[in-house]
């Protein structure tokens, strides 16, 4: 199946470890800075994803109350998906969901037929479909990936971003142009396949994916960089919290000691307690002298905090699953989970990536919207790292990684 499909897609791209203009996280300097800084009360997790839900309905087209509805269903959708996972484990190739109206689709392996379902969820009656004959399952795609990276990198001018697409049961390996132009597509498809030992779809990038130093954003946090003697400016993911301890994170490049600047001008230092950027991870923690509040600022103007109520697995987060993010340079935003299981191009992890990063569809990223928190309502998913852009400039898609992997010992800071 796999084998004979062909997936196009030309993007500039990005990856946003270094100076990381995200979404500025609420630090609780709201007594200390001046009376010009936005300040809030939290809203709960009802409340913000009703914001989510008219975010959503403005890009769908939907009306507000179809959307809120479409929200609400995928959320209490999540246990039901997890069951699935494990009933069919020996057969799953892929999960996803579907919106408008809201469903639940199965891919398995063997002929063996399954009949379709219904299931109530969030008052109305949601439609579980099966579609077998899928050549390989999850864990296997999973496994091709993780074992032959190496290899199909190597037999590649540019190292390609690769993922795992649970919609067809395919691997999605996305090369530069200097490759199409060396092979043709069917070949390199069919012979990247030979190499993995499972289907494979061929989508094209313009270049690889690159490391980005620029711009500086709202609630700022700067720091100098003693390899160049550079100041630089970032700003904050989510709170965590590691006993007594309170701290925010962001990207693993941000420069190590960093200070929150509040609206009057005035520095707040925030103690370097280390940085994780390799393979799975990317991000760094810093120490606030005082508790933080476990909110962040989710709108573009930054008016709108929130209280995180908890996190998502990325075990369970599915293809088709709406998200939001907010980067201080493209604001507010809600989109579509493209692939759970992504390795990103180039060397962007001390190497190459793991295919741990989830990639998102847009619609909006740029540069400097790196270590942005990633969310649903009161749920946090994770912190942004890159994406890549079309080649007429828009957003393709980014990819985040998952607050699963936050350093040992530090733990989300929920309300």
């Amino acid at each position: 199946m796999g084998y004979n499909q062909r997936y196009s897609f030309r993007a500039d791209s990005w990856a946003l470890p270094w100076l990381i203009v995200i979404a500025a996280v609420a630090l609780g300097w709201a007594g200390r800075a001046s009376a010009q800084e936005p300040v809030s009360v939290p809203l709960g997790g009802a409340a913000s994803l009703a914001l989510d839900a008219a975010q959503y309905g403005s890009v769908s087209g939907l009306s507000a109350v179809q959307a809120s509805q479409e929200l609400a269903v995928q959320e209490a959708s999540v246990p039901v998906t997890d069951a699935l996972a494990v009933e069919f484990a020996d057969r799953l190739a892929g999960l996803s969901v579907g919106h408008r109206p809201f469903r639940i689709d199965v891919l398995l392996t063997g002929d063996a037929p399954v009949a379709d379902r219904v299931v109530p969820l969030a008052g109305q009656p949601v439609a579980i479909r099966f579609r077998t004959g899928a050549y390989a399952t999850h864990h296997q795609l999973v496994v091709a990936l993780a074992l032959h990276q190496t290899e199909i990198r190597a037999s590649l001018t540019q190292p390609p971003g690769i993922g795992v697409d649970p919609r067809i049961g395919a691997l999605v390996v996305m090369v530069g142009q200097a490759d199409l132009r060396a092979e043709p597509v069917e070949a390199m498809r069919d012979r990247i396949a030979r190499i993995a030992g499972v289907p494979v779809k061929i989508a094209t990038l313009e270049t690889p994916d690159i490391d980005l130093a620029d711009l500086q954003g709202g609630m700022r946090l700067v720091g100098v960089d003693p390899a160049n003697g550079r100041r630089y400016a970032c700003t904050s993911g989510f709170v965590v919290r590691r006993g007594v301890e309170s701290a925010i994170v962001t990207a693993a490049h941000c420069p190590d000691d960093l200070s929150w600047i509040d609206a009057a001008g005035g520095a707040h230092p925030l103690r370097y307690a280390g940085q994780w950027g390799w393979g799975y991870q990317d991000v760094q923690v810093n120490v606030a002298d005082h508790g933080l509040p476990p909110v962040f600022w989710s709108d573009t103007a930054k008016t709108v905090s929130r209280t995180v109520t908890g996190a998502r697995a990325r075990a369970s987060t599915r293809a088709g699953d709406i998200v939001c993010h907010r980067g201080e340079r493209t604001g507010y935003s809600c989109a579509e989970v493209w692939m759970p299981d992504f390795a990103p191009a180039g060397d962007l992890c001390g190497g190459g990536c793991t295919p741990t990063w989830v990639a998102v569809r847009g619609p909006t990223c740029r540069s400097g919207d790196s270590g942005g928190p990633v969310f649903l309502g009161g749920t946090a998913f994770g912190i942004v790292k890159g994406g890549s852009y079309r080649g007429d400039g828009g957003c393709a898609f980014y990819y985040y990684m998952s607050v699963d992997f936050l350093p040992d010992g530090w733990v989300l800071a929920t309300g």
